[in-house]
């Protein structure tokens, strides 16, 4: 039996729209072993909602990695989930990156980690969140000629993510589906250079201006109806002690980067933000996760 531990992650961080992503600590936990027969059973986050056979996608990354092992065998899979589903933590990025790396420890590490991090961000169609969760730690990541190019590098031990999590579910389909198919020039100038100066801000610790890094124009705006008090929160928060705020994924969980000091704060005045448009919503204050999926 292999039990894994597998963190939340944040992606687009702003501007970087698909290409930037950070792991979180906040976990769930995966147990996976043959068995005689298909199972799955799940407790925590989305229970109820997630399908428990064949098509639940931590069995579904699982058997990709025994389809390229040519190993023909029903898995048991045990679920712990604490990430919630729908919200913008990569939830399903989770489920790909502990499956696969699970499955493939199980198999005798058939598969080298540039096999693992393709079929997962086949799986997922983009590589933001997923190579966060495997490898943790702040994450840049490109999709080159069909090849996943990342790279990592930690984030400042001292930085506290205060995220907010409403309590409706948008589903990275939807959110994508109010973006524009064409942008201007100038907006995608915009978010290069903001993109860039962000990574070398995160790369020195020197987290000055990273409210402006953080502005976007390629995903945010678009994005905001379907999450009422996101603009109020994102104008507001640095005034109340955040470096910065921004959309997590495609939301609806907005995230502010912050002291431990300022971080329980922060998030009640995002609470109390979302409360005022009639939403209800919790915070968290997270911690980076440095190290990805983790054996235990």
């Amino acid at each position: 039996m292999v039990k894994v531990q597998v963190p939340a992650t944040t992606a687009n961080f702003g501007p970087g729209f698909d290409c930037l992503g950070a792991s979180l600590g906040l976990y769930n936990y995966i147990e996976i072993d043959f068995s005689d027969r298909p199972e799955v059973y799940a407790k925590g986050e989305g229970t109820g909602e997630i399908p428990l056979d064949e098509s639940n996608l931590v069995y579904q990354a699982a058997s990709q990695v025994l389809k390229r092992a040519n190993i023909d065998r029903p898995l048991k899979i045990v679920l712990e989930n604490n990430i919630p589903l729908a919200r913008g933590l990569g939830s399903s990025a989770a489920c790909i990156a502990g499956g696969l790396m699970a499955a493939n420890h199980l198999a005798g590490e058939i598969l080298d980690t540039s096999e693992l991090v393709q079929i997962g961000t086949e799986m997922e169609g983009h590589p933001d969140n997923v190579v966060p969760a495997m490898f943790g730690g702040f994450c840049l990541s490109i999709v080159h000629e069909n090849k996943v190019i990342y790279k990592t590098f930690p984030v400042p031990y001292w930085l506290r993510f205060v995220v907010c999590i409403p309590e409706f579910e948008l589903k990275t389909e939807d959110a994508r589906k109010v973006l524009p198919k064409t942008v201007k020039f100038e907006d995608a100038v915009y978010n290069t250079s903001h993109t860039a100066m962000l990574v070398a801000a995160m790369a020195q610790g020197d987290l000055t201006n990273m409210n402006v890094f953080c502005q976007d124009k390629l995903h945010q705006p678009y994005r905001s109806h379907l999450i009422p008090g996101m603009d109020k929160i994102l104008e507001t928060v640095t005034e109340k002690g955040a470096f910065a705020g921004f959309l997590s994924g495609s939301g609806p969980t907005v995230v502010c980067l912050t002291l431990k000091e300022r971080a329980e704060a922060l998030g009640q005045h995002m609470v109390d933000i979302f409360a005022q448009e009639g939403i209800k919503s919790h915070y968290k204050v997270l911690s980076s996760d440095s190290k990805g999926v983790r054996f235990l």
